[in-house]
């Protein structure tokens, strides 16, 4: 770790000038309780770096949680080894999760069960409840983007899958709407410079900010439910292939929301902007891009991080520098020759290839004070969205 500035901490050993940049923004912001933390994964994003945390006096910012409200990883272990996973079975039940699994702009054709709407507190909401009826076709659908489902393998060949996903377009019209509104209320208060720093927050104690935040827990549940439900089908299709097929314990965390916590003495509300809770003893998930490990991990309760680690590799390029300096013939080769069932085919699989990530054997060692290794995992096959 290492402190780029005042009230900027950082656990990336390089991290690029735009996060600098947004990190320094943050740190002068009036609402700003303790120091801005950057995880190594972190990256530019969009006001708030990905990869970042900051809490906040009585004020939660909209755009410090991000588009994709919820947005986490799911992990579940199986009672299958590797000597019973063959490559034709492994493919056989990635075919069968395409079928039950919607992925990219692909929704269900009906609407989904799920315990999210039997939740009566979307009937108090804005846009949840304008959003009710097309979330009830969205949930348990993987998105686009950097979302994927993966099948993995541990040091001890147990056989595992993973997914990363959130709220699809749910925690996308909450959080643009709500963004907004903090926009405008600032501008009339003349907090020019949060607005134009895209960090305009929405105070404690005001409808607004009531509103945000029932909304917000929407988002959660939905983004919890939209996993868990995707798991359920994934362990269908493996139980068709499978007959024995059981599963033996079960993740599901958050890595893009804002929680109300005590730290500094008083509580506060922590964003999490791509990261991830690490509170000592709390089981998490760090996963690294779909040609390299990921890893279950342990949180050590770091109080400098907020308590939190990174939420993945993070990215080294951006998706047009990805499409532009990236081969498909060397990407998918990388894939191959690890033995990896993928889909790279063609320039438009090539942002989310490999090599546009960083290290995350790198970006594993840089926190080695804010988690503990639990289980290395190998990607033996890959669903992106």
């Amino acid at each position: 770790m290492q402190k780029l500035a005042n009230n900027i901490l950082c656990w990336c050993g390089n991290p690029e000038a735009g996060v600098v940049q947004q990190a320094k923004n943050i740190a002068n912001h009036p609402w700003l309780v303790g120091n801005v933390c950057l995880m190594p994964d972190t990256h530019e994003g969009y006001g708030m770096p990905i990869g970042g945390v900051a809490a906040l006096d009585n004020a939660i910012c909209p755009n410090m949680v991000g588009v994709d409200i919820g947005c986490g990883m799911l992990a579940v272990k199986t009672n299958l080894t590797t000597e019973q996973v063959t490559v034709d079975l492994l493919k056989q039940v990635m075919g069968k999760i395409r079928e039950q699994v919607p992925v990219g702009f692909n929704h269900h054709t009906t609407q989904q069960l799920s315990p999210v709407f039997a939740d009566e507190s979307w009937n108090t909401t804005n846009i949840c409840l304008h959003e009710f009826q097309s979330a009830r076709y969205q949930i348990g659908t993987l998105g686009g983007g950097n979302h994927f489902i993966e099948i993995q393998r541990d040091e001890d060949n147990n056989i595992w899958f993973m997914i990363h996903s959130g709220s699809r377009n749910l925690g996308k019209k909450v959080a643009d709407f709500y963004n907004r509104k903090a926009k405008e209320l600032c501008k009339f208060w003349k907090q020019n410079e949060i607005v134009n720093n895209d960090l305009a927050i929405l105070p404690i104690g005001t409808n607004e900010a009531r509103a945000y935040i029932d909304e917000m827990k929407i988002c959660l549940q939905f983004a919890y439910e939209n996993r868990m439900l995707m798991a359920q089908r994934i362990m269908d299709s493996f139980a068709d292939v499978f007959p024995n097929f059981n599963n033996l314990n079960t993740i599901n965390i958050h890595h893009n929301y804002a929680a109300l916590e005590h730290h500094f003495g008083r509580d506060v509300w922590v964003h999490r902007k791509g990261a991830t809770l690490a509170r000592e003893g709390i089981i998490g998930i760090i996963p690294g891009s779909q040609g390299t490990c990921s890893y279950i991990v342990e949180g050590l309760g770091n109080e400098a991080s907020l308590q939190s680690c990174s939420h993945g590799a993070g990215r080294k390029m951006s998706r047009m520098k990805a499409k532009q300096e990236l081969t498909v013939e060397g990407e998918a080769k990388r894939m191959d020759d690890l033995g990896i069932v993928h889909s790279i085919r063609n320039v438009n699989d090539l942002d989310e290839a490999p090599s546009a990530y960083k290290d995350i054997d790198v970006v594993m060692d840089e926190q080695k004070d804010l988690v503990k290794i639990l289980f290395k995992l190998s990607p033996m096959g890959v669903i992106k969205g």
